[in-house]
């Protein structure tokens, strides 16, 4: 199972890295704004992947509250790109 666990580790990582360089090079706000929900979710990934390989549960309410953070984000993101239509 340990190599189940790295392989996944690295999937993300390298999943995570092409999502820095579109939230670096997005050519809009909203294509940076999907890249750090995206960020936050691999994230989660990732601490839940070291959750499930050392078995140990206290990083559960960090998970929690990455997922709780990447929530409000994604809520508040789309509330301010229907502002930014409605003015047009």
């Amino acid at each position: 199972m340990t190599a189940v666990y790295a392989v996944a580790l690295a999937l993300v990582s390298v999943a995570a890295v092409l999502t820095v360089v579109r939230l670096l090079r997005g050519p809009s706000t909203l294509d940076r704004i999907v890249a750090l929900d995206v960020l936050v979710t691999l994230i989660v990934t990732g601490v839940a992947i070291d959750v499930a390989a050392r078995g140990d549960l206290a990083a559960v309410p960090l998970l929690l509250v990455l997922a709780l953070l990447g929530f409000i984000g994604s809520i508040t993101a789309a509330h301010l790109v229907e502002q930014r239509e409605d003015l047009r």
